[in-house]
């Protein structure tokens, strides 16, 4: 009789983030009616574009045992960046330029952590504010509208293919390729070994600097292309973007299960947690829910996450 109670509550701990999605999905249909309308998916699905492209290069790091506090700086920055560039250059190297800032500022992070022992905490916390900053001076304190012949990239972010919005696409290329890189690929493996035993990765001669280093630069260059696409969506690159996102990344994360700690989480379960996040968002909107309060069920859902790993791992 006890194993017979037991196996729910195992089952439930063990797919906590599945268990929650589900729960999610039910409340979102029971509380608003407009929640299931197609207006409402697309809008959502959209919008949760950029958090979800960031959160799959901050699983990267996080697995390794790291953290990225400048990712909503880089989007920002990157924002900027693309609505200038756009007014002077073709497109296409428009956005190589930006992309290229955005890795730029992850390897600084990523220097560092991995060659200069800098804590990842301290390290991309001065590194958001530095970004910040950037952001402010390149586009001198306002935003900065996309230019007219430009009109290629504000037609991809507000555009779809078959009814899935373009945003929603780049997310889920993003996010097949993160899942395949971690499955089936060594350097995916070698980054959950990290996390897990980073000397003993040291000792096989395996180069842990170099690995670290590479997952802050595409942390980086995740947070340019979220940056991006952003701008495209809604035609202006604000320097005041992305205030909070790594907030919202890492909840995002973390709702999926990943260790805090390293060594431990999977791409499929961190795309749950981004989409428990912006349920969750959405349907407090449709509820007229202040700002507020939804701080403060993000910061409880966040708690919630944590001790059901505590629990997981016992």
């Amino acid at each position: 009789m006890e194993t017979t109670l037991k196996n729910p509550v195992q089952f439930i701990i063990k797919h906590n983030t599945i268990v929650i999605f589900l729960l999610m999905l039910l409340v979102s249909a029971m509380v608003s009616d407009a929640f299931f309308t197609a207006n409402n998916l697309s809008n959502l699905i959209r919008q949760l574009a950029p958090v979800g492209i960031v959160s799959m290069g901050m699983l990267l790091v996080i697995l390794t045992g790291g953290i990225d506090l400048s990712v909503g700086s880089v989007v920002a920055m990157t924002g900027v960046l693309i609505a200038l560039f756009s007014q002077s250059m073709p497109l296409p190297i428009a956005i190589a330029a930006a992309l290229a800032a955005g890795i730029l500022a992850g390897g600084i992070s990523g220097y560092l952590v991995s060659y200069q022992k800098m804590a990842p905490f301290i390290a991309t916390l001065a590194l958001m504010t530095i970004v910040r900053g950037c952001g402010f001076i390149f586009s001198k304190g306002a935003p900065v509208m996309v230019d007219d012949h430009a009109a290629a990239l504000t037609d991809f972010g507000s555009g779809h293919l078959s009814g899935i919005p373009n945003p929603a696409i780049v997310l889920f290329i993003v996010f097949a390729i993160t899942s395949i890189l971690l499955k089936y690929n060594v350097f995916g493996r070698i980054l959950i070994a990290i996390g897990s035993n980073e000397e003993a990765v040291h000792l096989s001669g395996i180069r842990v600097p170099l690995y670290k280093f590479s997952v802050y630069a595409i942390t980086g260059g995740l947070a340019a292309l979220a940056g991006i696409i952003s701008t495209a969506r809604t035609s202006v690159g604000s320097p005041n973007l992305g205030v909070g996102m790594e907030l919202d990344v890492i909840a995002a994360v973390v709702i999926g299960g990943t260790s805090l700690k390293g060594g431990k989480g999977s791409a499929v379960n961190t795309f749950l947690g981004v989409l428990i996040l912006g349920m969750m968002g959405n349907v407090m909107n449709l509820l007229d829910i202040t700002s507020y309060s939804q701080q403060i069920i993000k910061g409880l859902i966040i708690i919630l996450a944590v001790l059901l790993q505590r629990f997981q791992d016992k």
